[in-house]
């Protein structure tokens, strides 16, 4: 699971949570693997994020250091900063772990860096 994904989940759809977001983290293993830099798509899916989110997750993970705590301002023309977010939303892979609700604790398991959010049917909120 790429951190970009990290980003969008949330366990809001769990009886009983509000917000379910962001999610914790707790990674088993971690692997990076190279991607090819695409300034256009990394200056498009900024806007989309939740910055600190991703910044936390990094942390979380031991790359908190190759990025700025803030969003950088005007980074459309900050090649550098681009290309640090770019490794850290899309080369960093969770392989194993768990993504932990925010609000209950329920822990989502990562497998082969695929996250299963699927619920028990008595968990679901109709």
């Amino acid at each position: 699971m790429r951190l970009l994904t990290h980003n969008m989940l949330t366990s809001k759809c769990v009886k009983g949570v509000m917000q379910g977001y962001p999610l914790g983290i707790q990674a088993t293993k971690v692997q990076v693997m190279e991607s090819d830099f695409n300034k256009d798509f990394v200056t498009r899916v900024i806007p989309k994020l939740d910055y600190s989110t991703l910044w936390n997750a990094a942390k979380t993970l031991g790359y908190s250091a190759e990025l700025p705590e803030t969003l950088v301002e005007n980074y459309e023309g900050n090649e550098e900063f681009l290309r640090k977010v770019h490794h850290v939303l899309l080369e960093i892979e969770v392989v194993e772990g768990d993504l932990i609700c925010p609000e209950t604790g329920r822990k989502f398991p990562i497998t082969s860096g695929i996250p299963n959010m699927l619920l028990n049917e008595d968990e679901v909120r109709y």
